[in-house]
């Protein structure tokens, strides 16, 4: 009786053999399809390698109609078919990452060189104000300096005159202390005489000498 159960067991699997192995191959259609089918409705890597997906498809096809012989090599190409497209998706993704990362480098390269470029000229405005100013202020000195120098000149000038008319004045002075002194020397000996005059007594008038001669007796 057991013997039978165990013929019966053995016939049993030989028959579920065939299709438990065909369902092995369905899953493993069904895994590599449906990874396939995750890379490619990745809103961001299912973009990127088409052509490597569609040869993990095209592997995955091969795989599902291949014979029990042909079927582990057609499962490792397939996996490895699955697995390449999935790596190139993610290495043309970091690509793309990278390109932007250098784009966005570059872009902040050339505002900081735009920068550096308005700092600089600014700072040469800057700079040439300054001259433009230090050469006003040195301009303005200069006519200030012209102007003293001027002035000083006129100053000499006017200080000459000056002296000058001073010394003129002093002469005329001096003539005129002179010709005071004079007039008064003058004025003191007209009241000197004036009053010489007037103390004396006033003088008798001279007889006149009779002019006839004394008669002679006859």
């Amino acid at each position: 009786m057991k013997r039978l159960a165990t013929t019966a067991m053995i016939a049993l699997l030989a028959l579920a053999g065939p299709a438990l192995a065909a369902g092995q191959d369905d899953m493993d259609v069904s895994r590599l399809s449906s990874s396939l089918d995750q890379l490619a409705n990745d809103p961001t890597l299912g973009t990127y390698a088409q052509a490597e997906q569609a040869l993990a498809r095209a592997a995955i096809a091969r795989l599902e109609q291949s014979g029990r012989s042909d079927r582990p090599h057609a499962l490792y190409l397939a996996e490895r078919r699955v697995d390449l497209a999935k790596a190139a998706a993610q290495l043309q993704d970091a690509q793309g990452k990278l390109s932007q990362l250098d784009r966005e480098h570059d872009q902040i390269l050339l505002e900081m060189s735009r920068r550096e470029a308005e700092a600089a000229r600014m700072e040469l405005e800057r700079q040439r104000m300054q001259y433009q100013m230090a050469q006003e202020e040195a301009a303005r000195l200069q006519q200030q300096g012209m102007e003293a120098s001027q002035a000083a000149e006129q100053a000499r000038a006017e200080a000459e005159r000056a002296k000058k008319l001073a010394a003129a004045q002093s002469r005329v002075a001096r003539a005129a202390r002179r010709e005071a002194e004079l007039a008064a020397q003058a004025a003191r000996a007209m009241r000197s005489q004036m009053q010489g005059d007037t103390g004396a007594a006033p003088a008798a008038p001279a007889k006149k000498k009779s002019t006839k001669k004394p008669a002679s007796g006859d």
